[in-house]
């Protein structure tokens, strides 16, 4: 076939469509010469030379080419690992703009750069064996979608994964369990409404590679935290592959839109799926491998590895800053993503050797007026020297609060823990946020997430069970913070089960009502078990998905109850830290707008605050919230009185007097199975708050 070649331009760069044919850009500073290869249905190869080169961008204009073409290159230029150059035209490269990839990778070892059995280079064609790039047409209907926008304040993040929580749904047609279509389907719509959130976070939907490893084991990279393509919805949640999943996953953000709710992306944009030097040549490594990759300074042919998976991008070249910016900017402005969480964002601050708060992609984002108006939330670790930054993100930033996960579990199974960093981390964690001018929005509040034991887990296992990845029970966490009630996994007993089930309401409502912004793992609101296993990454099975014949009625209507209340009551989701200063109220003596009480009634002073004890109590003032909402009234709520007891017996709570309230009105009580009655009592009253309960009271009108 022959093929029209106009010079093109070198913006932007991946394949652009307009309606009469495709613009195509690479970059690529150490080429000698770009090969654009077109493929025709039955697998046909056309080689066209890139004619034009501009600032290290090749590139060309072919009119006629039309949406659904499938693609790769081929690029000439030095092989010399030794000094980081891996360029060898006999491997057919995925762009790394592509915007939808056809496909997936065979393993056959053509895709290597070297010969398994010599280490030699290896000149076979990898053409046969490797995905497609595709064009796609920008065209979409998004009709009068608007993005929800939902103040940090008031967002309930929900973590969840686009085939685990649609695939075993019995209200969704079977062709689209597993889809970005079945996400949009009424019925997870209307659960995620009813169950008040307002935000979905979805686990890795950037085109990623099912590893060879795990492959040969009959497993599959569940997770998909091995990205290979930036721009490109991932292929097996779509129903087409040949371009149409980007309007799939448009439509699926479209409909989350129209019911309030928020789409943030988990990306991972720390290292790609070509591995170390050992790993395929698929992308970057054929294109410019320094230019994209972190390499060992003083023997290049090897990669710096702060990941854990063999490589590192390298975020100190404008080109791989510039990709990452570039995907950051399409999900939003095309894809209509309202966010992002960025896996080990820690690996990304790493200008240098250390984590550096003022790296060049801060820098970028920061000044970015599309990337730093959505919800940017880290992973602040990463497995590198100085990697554990939870606290330690710029001012836009909000974080995953792993000290609020690790402090909340080692409360509930009776640690000899400080209570004192308990009460920080339940009220927002001034400690971590309050220096750097950032609010509790800033915690990402979790007890469970996809990587570790699910809520119905962390009260069932006290060890990890993981033998089904085929490692010999070797990965995954071994210090879980957990506690199986007296048994390990299964039982029929009815008085651990009871137990069981106190523990995982006490982790839902301390979760919901605690100040920042709560995050649930998908599931966990149904008694969703793995088993014991707490490194689902390579189970893509009915041990990772939700069994929607299996629900936890009673702890799905719970969760339900105390995310209303929070949804309801502003006091648990304030946008500034407590003061401890009085607040006047409408009538009566002023009273401060936190006020931490020992069980007896009386304000704790320093001796009380001991690292064994097991039991306390909050007021919050909802009189005096010093705030304004989105409309600039004043912000005034009810006040709530809320109960701590992780201790294995009951203890009596006295009410704090009346001039904070004059009665108080049960309204969770985590030791009753079905809703609490609305008793009132009295200020001053004793309570008897069961053995590990929490017990939440409002003030009587």
């Amino acid at each position: 076939m022959t093929t029209q070649v106009w010079p093109g331009s070198a913006y932007p760069l991946g394949a652009t469509y307009d309606g009469t044919g495709t613009n195509f850009a690479i970059y690529s500073e150490v080429a000698e010469k770009i090969e654009l290869c077109l493929f025709d249905e039955a697998g046909n190869e056309e080689r066209i030379r890139l004619p034009e080169m501009d600032a290290y961008v090749w590139h060309a204009f072919l009119p006629g080419i039309q949406a659904g073409q499938r693609y790769g290159f081929r690029v000439y230029g030095p092989h010399d690992p030794a000094q980081g150059h891996r360029c060898n035209p006999n491997k057919l490269l995925l762009d790394p703009y592509a915007k939808a990839i056809d496909g997936q990778i065979d393993w056959d070892e053509s895709v290597f750069g070297y010969h398994f059995e010599t280490g030699d280079k290896n000149d076979d064609d990898s053409a046969a064996h490797m995905p497609k790039s595709v064009v796609v047409s920008p065209f979409f209907d998004w009709g009068m979608d608007r993005p929800p926008r939902t103040p940090y304040n008031k967002t309930v993040i929900y973590e969840a994964h686009v085939k685990g929580l649609t695939m075993t749904h019995p209200r969704i047609p079977e062709e689209l369990r597993g889809t970005y279509a079945g996400v949009a389907h009424p019925a997870v719509i209307e659960h995620l409404t009813d169950l008040g959130i307002t935000a979905i976070e979805l686990m890795p939907v950037h085109q990623f590679v099912q590893d060879d490893t795990l492959q040969q084991k009959g497993l599959r990279n569940y997770w998909g935290y091995n990205t290979i393509g930036f721009f490109a919805p991932h292929n097996e949640y779509a129903q087409a592959t040949d371009g149409q999943q980007v309007q799939e996953f448009k439509g699926m953000v479209r409909a989350l839109h129209e019911a309030g709710i928020e789409v943030i992306l988990d990306v991972v944009y720390n290292h790609t799926a070509e591995g170390n030097h050992m790993g395929p040549t698929l992308s970057f490594k054929g294109i410019d491998n320094s230019a994209y990759y972190r390499l060992v300074e003083d023997d290049k042919q090897y990669y710096m590895d702060t990941t854990g998976t063999g490589n590192s991008l390298n975020v100190r070249t404008p080109q791989s800053l510039q990709l990452i910016m570039d995907s950051l900017r399409y999900w939003v402005t095309e894809m209509h993503v309202d966010g992002f969480r960025f896996d080990l964002a820690s690996t990304l601050a790493r200008q240098f050797h250390e984590v550096d708060r003022l790296s060049a992609f801060f820098d970028l984002v920061h000044q970015d007026p599309i990337v730093s108006q959505v919800k940017l939330i880290a992973e602040p670790w990463d497995i590198g020297d100085g990697g554990y930054q939870v606290g330690n993100f710029p001012a836009l930033w909000t974080e995953w609060n792993g000290k609020y996960r690790d402090t909340v579990r080692d409360f509930w199974r009776g640690e000899d823990a400080s209570i004192g960093e308990f009460a920080s981390r339940i009220t927002g964690s001034a400690d971590l946020y309050q220096h750097s001018g950032r609010r509790p929005v800033a915690s990402i509040n979790f007890v469970t997430a996809h990587d570790g034991f699910t809520i119905n887990d962390l009260v069932s296992y006290n060890e990890k069970h993981n033998e089904a990845n085929g490692e010999g029970n070797n990965d995954g966490e071994s210090h879980n913070r957990s506690w199986n009630c007296g048994v390990e996994g299964e039982t029929d007993d009815p008085e651990i089960l009871a137990l069981r089930a106190q523990q995982r309401r006490n982790f839902i409502a301390t979760l919901m009502l605690s100040q920042g912004v709560p995050m649930l793992l998908h599931g966990d609101e149904l008694g969703r078990t793995q088993r014991g296993n707490n490194n689902g990454y390579c189970q893509d099975s009915e041990l990772t998905w939700i069994d929607w014949e299996d629900v936890d009625e009673g702890l799905l209507e719970f969760t339900k109850l105390v995310t209303k209340l929070r949804t309801d009551h502003p006091t648990f989701r304030r946008r500034r830290f407590f003061h401890g200063r009085p607040v006047r109220r409408a009538e009566g003596d002023p009273v401060q707008d936190i006020a931490w009480l020992t069980a007896a009634g009386e304000l704790m002073d320093d001796d009380d605050w001991d690292a064994g004890a097991k039991a306390l109590a909050v007021y919050l003032n909802g009189h005096g919230i010093r705030e304004t909402d989105e409309r600039g009234e004043d912000v005034v709520d009810d006040c709530f009185y809320l109960a701590f007891n992780a201790h294995h017996e009951p203890i009596d709570f006295v009410l704090p007097p009346s001039e904070y309230a004059e009665g108080w009105t049960v309204v969770v009580d985590t030791a009753e199975l079905d809703e609490v009655e609305p008793v009132v009592v009295k200020a001053g009253d004793t309570l008897t708050i069961a053995p590990r309960a929490t017990v939440v009271l409002q003030a009587a009108p």
